[in-house]
């Protein structure tokens, strides 16, 4: 079959887990075709390309959501021939009727959001800090009635909600200009209006005008997939299913291809998106008001993703409880663990070596999430139990002036907490905390960092899917790990679990299994056969070939052109099982062609932008 995946700032560009994720499903599943349509998110991501892309990959169409606001490539062309020959193939001003049809479903979302609002700005920002902290598992007060609570808003507020998207949608389909209109006087009344209304809530109803300026601009950004020129016959209409690698603004390409042509959609979330959302917009630098308000939105959005979904593939039971409370029907839900590769660690986790008796090793991106201050303060209260011991810290800090940041702090507080020792008066001293990067001389591939240690330590204070507790137990490594995120449900019982930010409990837990290499090689033995039953690409894969395959069966037949026989019967998928043999059936007499997908294609490579007007065509 032909799928459509729908990705925001990671395949093809990233190399990160995300852009891993999508090229392991994209390569697994070679009987089908893929059609990618790419969000980018910086003009760093732009320039340093795509990686490698199989042959299953027929087309790709990207559009950025970066742009600065006079540069936003979103004005769709006016359909039809006289339309563009009047106005050169770019979006013209809206005209009275056009006018009068955007004040309408804006209002009619506007109202939607500003009461979504109220009730996030009450909980919502509260519940996703709860979600990363103590007890980490993203669970709101239901008190505040919206995503933090149950998320099933009221009928009457989903409907202006749906009303006012879908009609925006349909308004940019046929005349373009929506940026535009986003960024009017009109749409600034509208907002303002919406936020004095009765029942709004106090933190709404103080926007300003520079709020409702600064909401307009993020509103247009995430509502720009509604002005691509991906919602024709050549584009998202021609394939069998969308797949959608995150919620948010990933999936509001799929939303408009079920509603325009009936293509089923599948959400898979590694993360819990909607509490992304709500940390970030906590970080920015962005006033109350308008927090409140992207949060109702977003909150708004989720539910209506969710509600259209044919299937909903949640990365973990975290991920899970946050589109549950966002209104994801269980029934929908189906828990799919993300594919690692676990070759690597094979040499190590055959071994049967259960490592060093002396020393911890914590291995992951520095950052202050991953709390090493109380890490620290427990490696403290073990150096008094036990005092050869050692703590190995691996990995490099965040990208940005904060992973700086606290990389020194943490030196600092080592340096402080443990003053170089030396056995006597004539040895150099040593400090028993190290910092260390893989690829060095002592570590020089991945695999050599859990070999480090006897013990592998995780200290987060926030934690999504543990990418790195799953690699210690592809390694057969006993762990120490807090409990956030979705640590419990990935290490079972093959691990010793301790509260987070309890240098106390880290410390007695890690001595424990220091003291007991029977105990340690036991656990490592059970984690290695639970990451392989669970964790690996091969179940990831076969997970998915089959949600494929029973989505598709259910989805009702589109009698075009393409999806009859030459009896006017229906024909499974739209694309021939025969094309995808590389080499197609030649005409009698002729020399056989090899396909070649059209990214590939030699000449000069264009990308499309996403938007009619803006310079952009088929890959």
């Amino acid at each position: 079959m032909r799928i459509g995946l729908l990705t925001d700032g990671g395949y093809p560009y990233a190399n990160g887990e995300s852009g891993l994720w999508c090229d392991r499903l994209v390569r697994g599943l070679a009987q089908h075709e893929f059609d990618l349509f790419a969000l980018s998110r910086s003009a760093e991501q732009e320039e340093r390309g795509w990686v490698p892309l199989p042959m299953q990959v027929g087309r790709v169409r990207t559009a950025p959501l970066w742009t600065a606001d006079e540069d936003v490539p979103g004005a769709r062309a006016p359909r039809g021939l006289l339309a563009r020959m009047v106005t050169g193939g770019h979006a013209r001003p809206y005209g009275r009727r056009e006018r009068q049809r955007f004040t309408a479903h804006f209002t009619a979302l506007a109202a939607s959001v500003c009461a979504a609002g109220a009730a996030n700005a009450a909980g919502g920002e509260d519940d996703a800090a709860a979600g990363g902290g103590p007890a980490g598992d993203g669970r709101a007060s239901a008190a505040t009635g919206g995503p933090g609570g149950d998320g099933r808003a009221s009928a009457a507020t989903d409907a202006r909600f749906t009303q006012g998207l879908y009609g925006l949608a349909e308004l940019a389909r046929e005349h373009g200009g929506l940026t535009a209109a986003l960024r009017s006087e009109t749409a600034v009344r509208v907002l303002e209006a919406a936020c004095r209304a009765p029942g709004t809530g106090r933190t709404v109803q103080t926007a300003t005008v520079p709020d409702l300026l600064a909401f307009a601009r993020e509103l247009d950004r995430v509502l720009r997939p509604l002005s691509f020129d991906w919602y024709d016959e050549e584009g998202l209409g021609a394939v069998d299913l969308c797949h959608a690698t995150s919620g948010g603004a990933a999936a509001l390409p799929g939303l408009l291809a079920k509603r325009f042509f009936g293509v089923p959609l599948l959400v898979t979330e590694h993360g819990a998106q909607l509490r992304a959302h709500y940390l970030a917009a906590t970080g920015a630098e962005l006033n109350a008001p308008v927090r409140a308000l992207l949060a109702g939105f977003h909150g708004r959005l989720a539910t209506e993703v969710y509600r259209q979904a044919a299937a909903v593939t949640p990365g973990n039971i975290h991920v899970r409880r946050w589109q549950e409370r966002c209104g994801a029907e269980r029934e929908k839900l189906r828990t799919v663990h993300p594919g690692m590769e676990s070759e690597r660690f094979a040499a190590l986790g055959e071994s049967g070596d259960s490592g060093p008796d002396d020393t911890l090793v914590w291995v992951g991106r520095i950052e202050p999430a991953k709390d090493l201050i109380a890490l620290l303060h427990a490696f403290a209260e073990v150096r008094k139990a036990e005092p050869d011991t050692r703590l190995r810290i691996i990995g490099a800090p965040a990208p940005g002036p904060e992973g700086a940041t606290y990389l020194a702090h943490c030196r600092a507080l080592a340096a402080q907490l443990f003053p170089d020792e030396a056995t006597d008066a004539h040895a150099v001293g040593d400090n028993p905390v190290s910092f260390e990067d893989i690829g060095g001389a002592e570590v020089p591939e991945l695999p050599d960092a859990y070999a480090a240690g006897g013990v592998v330590v995780l200290s987060s204070a926030m934690e999504g899917f543990p990418t790195g507790l799953v690699e210690a137990m592809f390694c057969g490594r006993a762990t120490v790990s807090t409990d956030v995120g979705a640590v419990v449900e990935v290490i079972g019982g093959t691990g010793l679990v301790v509260p987070p930010r309890n240098p106390r409990a880290l410390a007695d837990a890690c001595l424990a299994l220091l003291r007991d290499p029977e105990r340690r090689a036991r656990l490592g033995a059970a984690a290695r056969a639970r990451a392989l039953e669970l964790f690996t690409v091969e179940q990831n894969l076969a997970a998915f070939r089959g949600i494929y395959l029973e989505l598709i069966s259910h989805a009702p037949v589109r009698r075009e052109a393409e999806a009859v026989d030459t009896d006017g019967g229906p024909r499974p998928f739209a694309t021939p099982p025969e094309a995808h043999v590389l080499d197609p059936w030649p005409a009698p007499g002729a020399a056989p062609a090899g396909r070649t997908p059209s990214w590939a294609a030699t000449g000069p490579r264009t990308v499309c932008a996403g938007a009619r007007g803006a310079g952009g065509g088929d890959a």
